[in-house]
């Protein structure tokens, strides 16, 4: 048997992907990563059909400064993550977003929030006198130590999380395609907003723990925005942004396992990959049918 300190790829495909999930940590990661990506597939897509990836780039930075506070006075990092990008969601949600100096100043605010958390969770690294080998795995992620108390956790906020979701959808969908008519209608726009940013917050602190807070865009935008690229249905494209966020995934996974490069690499260069694949088929397929047609 191949130890499971240097695994290697070989030719028979059946054995490498058996080899995967002989290792419970293993099967804790490929558990924690289906969950994770579900959720981001689904918030994500909201996420960027609001144009609200500025905001949720945000919240998944200030997870660091949390999860680095937590371990520093003792508690668990991962109610770092969850404290402090849900507190995070609540501030931006109090900003104002109406009309253009609103915007301008909202996304003031949440680029301050952004810069604060970053050099608060390096101040937070600096004096803790412990190990500091986990720091990669809070920027950069990691599916090493992945226990399975943390799978179950996973798995209970993001049912919470998309069952939320799920009763919001069709007035959050109103209120993204159109805000303005929306609130005429007398959907509560502001109520739905502030939902849909602790939603976020969370799904944030979750992606966080597998991509790392830096490269968490990889499954909260890239994803959802490939499906967007692909079809605007919007039933149709949710359903395709939870299965590239799979794909991603799984995908990374298995690479980062037969390889020492981090798992946050490959997810993001995977997502990265398909994005810019789904925005030149339009240009691509229109030249070589131009170049038929003559």
């Amino acid at each position: 048997m191949i130890a499971a300190s240097d695994p290697r790829l070989t030719w028979n495909l059946a054995r490498d992907v058996r080899q995967l999930f002989e290792f419970p940590f293993m099967v804790n990661a490929f558990r924690a990563g289906t969950i994770v990506a579900v959720t981001a597939g689904l918030i994500g897509w909201f996420m960027v059909l609001r144009r609200q990836t500025f905001a949720g780039h945000t919240l998944a930075l200030v997870g660091f400064p949390g999860a680095a506070g937590a371990v520093l006075v003792g508690v668990s990092a991962h109610l770092g993550f969850y404290a402090f990008c849900v507190t995070a969601a609540l501030v931006i949600s109090a900003l104002p977003s109406s009309g253009r100096r609103g915007f301008s100043e909202e996304s003031a605010v949440i680029g301050t929030i952004q810069a604060f958390a970053l050099a608060s969770g390096f101040l937070f690294v600096s004096l803790y006198r412990g190990n500091l080998n986990g720091i990669n795995a809070l920027l950069f992620g990691s599916f090493l130590g992945i226990t399975t108390g943390q799978v179950a956790l996973l798995a209970l906020l993001a049912v919470v999380a998309l069952t939320m979701l799920g009763a919001i959808a069709r007035p959050l969908l109103f209120a993204s395609v159109d805000t303005d008519v929306a609130a005429a209608r007398g959907v509560p726009v502001r109520a739905l907003s502030t939902a849909f940013l602790v939603l976020l917050g969370v799904a944030a602190a979750a992606t966080s723990q597998i991509t790392g807070s830096l490269l968490v865009f990889a499954l909260l935008v890239l994803p959802p925005a490939t499906a967007q690229r692909l079809t605007t249905r919007p039933a149709r494209s949710a359903v395709l942004s939870v299965g590239l966020a799979l794909a991603v995934t799984w995908l990374g996974l298995a690479l980062a396992y037969y390889s020492r490069y981090p798992i946050g690499f490959y997810v993001t260069t995977i997502a990265f990959a398909a994005f810019v694949v789904a925005s030149a088929a339009p240009a691509l397929a229109g030249r070589l049918g131009h170049a038929g047609a003559t």
